[in-house]
C-alpha cells in the first residue's frame, strides 16, 4: 500500500512541470483573447466615426478664422480650405497602392488665412516621386482642397526611423515634417493636423492620385478572439485528458 501511494505520489508530482506550462499557455491564450476584444471595441468605434464623418456636409477651416481649432477633434471630416501650395516644401511618404509601391504627397498649403496646412494630396508610383516628373500637378495659384481630417500619426514598432535628409517618411510625423520645413514661425502657424484631400476633382495630369484615405477598415477582431478563447478551452481538455490517461495509467499499474 504504500509503495502504491508513493507511487501515485511521484506521478503527480511528474505532472507539475507539465500543469505549469500549461497554466502559462492559457493564461496567454486568455490574455490574448481579452486584447483583441480590447481592439473590437476600438474598431468598432473608429468604424462609427468614419461612418458618422462622412454623414456630414464640408467644412470650412477658416469659417470663422478658428474653426480648425474644433474641427481637429472631428476625424474623418469632411473639410474645405483654400490657399497656396508650397510645393518645393513637398513630403514623401512610403506607401502603397493595390500592390504597387509609391508614395502619399504631403504638401503644405499655406492658406488665406496664413496658416499652414499639410495636405495629402494623394499617391504617387515610385517612378513619379520627384516633383519634375509631374510638373502639371504642381499647381500655382490659389486652390480650394476638399478633404477629411486626420490626426498625426505614431512611429509603429516595426517602422523605420524618418530620415529628413533623403525626404523619406513612413508615418504620418507632424512634428517631424514641420521641423524639417526651416520656415520661419511654422511652429506657430501650423494647423496641428493633415488633411487628406479627396479624388475629386482630379490633379492635372492624374499625379498625385487623390482620395488615399482608407475608408475600408476590415474588423475580424471577434472571430480572433474565439479563436484564441477556443484554443484555451481546447489546451484544458487536452490536458485533462493527458492527466486522466497517466493516473489512470498508474491505478492499472498498481492493480
Amino acid at each position: 500500500m504504500a509503495e502504491n501511494q508513493a507511487g501515485n505520489g511521484a506521478k503527480l508530482r511528474g505532472l507539475i512541470p507539465a500543469a505549469l506550462a500549461t497554466l502559462v499557455a492559457f493564461s496567454i491564450m486568455v490574455a490574448l483573447g481579452n486584447w483583441q476584444l480590447e481592439r473590437l471595441h476600438w474598431k468598432e468605434g473608429l468604424v462609427a466615426a468614419i461612418e458618422s464623418g462622412l454623414k456630414k456636409e464640408p467644412a470650412p477651416l477658416e469659417e470663422p478664422a478658428d474653426a480648425w481649432k474644433e474641427l481637429r477633434r472631428e476625424e474623418y471630416r469632411p473639410v474645405t480650405v483654400s490657399g497656396r501650395f508650397l510645393h518645393e516644401q513637398e513630403r514623401h511618404l512610403f506607401a502603397t497602392d493595390h500592390g504597387q509601391m509609391g508614395w502619399h504627397i504631403y504638401t503644405p498649403l499655406e492658406t488665406e488665412g496664413g496658416r499652414i496646412l499639410f495636405v495629402n494630396r494623394g499617391f504617387v508610383p515610385d517612378a513619379l516621386k520627384e516633383p519634375a516628373t509631374r510638373p502639371e500637378g504642381q499647381i500655382a495659384g490659389v486652390v480650394t482642397v476638399k478633404g477629411l481630417v486626420r490626426a498625426p500619426g505614431v512611429q509603429g514598432s516595426f517602422e523605420p526611423d524618418r530620415d529628413p535628409t533623403k525626404n523619406v517618411w513612413h508615418w504620418r510625423d507632424l512634428a517631424g515634417m514641420i521641423a524639417s520645413m526651416g520656415i520661419e514661425g511654422a511652429w506657430t502657424r501650423m494647423i496641428p493636423f493633415f488633411v487628406d484631400a479627396t479624388a475629386e476633382p482630379a490633379n492635372p495630369g492624374g499625379w498625385p492620385k487623390g482620395g488615399a484615405t482608407r475608408l475600408d477598415i476590415p474588423n475580424r477582431h471577434l472571430e480572433y478572439a474565439l479563436t484564441w478563447f477556443g484554443l484555451a478551452a481546447t489546451l484544458v481538455v487536452v490536458f485533462g485528458a493527458f492527466v486522466w490517461t497517466r493516473l489512470r495509467g498508474r491505478g492499472e499499474d498498481g492493480a
